[in-house]
């Protein structure tokens, strides 16, 4: 009862355009929507209903209710997006009956091609349960990778599974490049060709002490 109180204290919040419009709120995202024309106004809110879950095990807050998903801090969004759908009001449609808002995402196109490539990664490294740690080694490694731009027109996942490789080297639990292409599903020629071309277009995401274990002359050539 007391947090209905506290609710109701609140001020309402409305849509400048269609203020009699009851606003409906997208928990996601954590906006309030005009249904009316789509417009997302007032400030952020979050449902303080069912939504709230415990993540005792997410090391990346320090608070472990929250609600949603974790956001990821090497997506440049922090993996948030906000959609807005199409209003269902007559001022949501112009004079054909066509509307004029459409399902927009705030989610950039490098953001998703990251996100989809860090939760392969995931995917791979539980296939052979190896810790987060390498998990988040490598995403860093993938990350820095395709922001360079270096091996652009490679595909993602040899260049996922190549920065793993990496990874697990670096972590000090190595796999061999068969290893890592049966879990990916990459034939391991093809990792073996990322790998052969990420160190000499990014040397700076390598310890300075760190050695290839096959010499980069030897690999296979493109």
């Amino acid at each position: 009862m007391a947090s209905t109180s506290r609710l109701d204290a609140l001020p309402r919040v409305t849509c400048p355009n269609h203020p009699d419009a009851i606003l409906v709120e997208d928990y996601r995202a954590g906006d309030m929507i005009c249904p009316e024309c789509g417009l997302v106004v007032g400030d952020r809110v979050i449902d303080v209903g069912s939504e709230w879950r415990t993540f005792s095990n997410d090391k990346a807050t320090k608070d472990p209710s929250r609600v949603g998903d974790s956001q990821n801090p090497l997506l440049s969004d922090g993996d948030l997006s906000t959609m807005i759908g199409k209003g269902t009001g007559a001022a949501s449609f112009d004079e054909f009956g066509n509307s004029k808002y459409q399902n927009r995402r705030t989610m950039s196109s490098s953001d998703r091609a990251m996100m989809n490539a860090f939760k392969e990664i995931t995917t791979m490294a539980d296939r052979i349960n190896l810790p987060r740690n390498i998990v988040d080694r490598t995403n860093n490694l993938f990350k820095q990778v395709y922001e360079q731009k270096s091996l652009k027109g490679r595909a993602n996942d040899a260049i996922a599974s190549a920065c793993l490789y990496i990874a697990c080297r670096q972590e000090g639990v190595p796999r061999t490049f068969k290893e890592i292409g049966d879990i990916a599903g990459v034939a391991d020629v093809t990792i073996r060709q990322s790998y052969r071309l990420i160190y000499p277009r990014a040397p700076d995401l390598f310890p300075t002490d760190f050695k290839f274990d096959t010499p980069v002359d030897k690999l296979p050539q493109l």
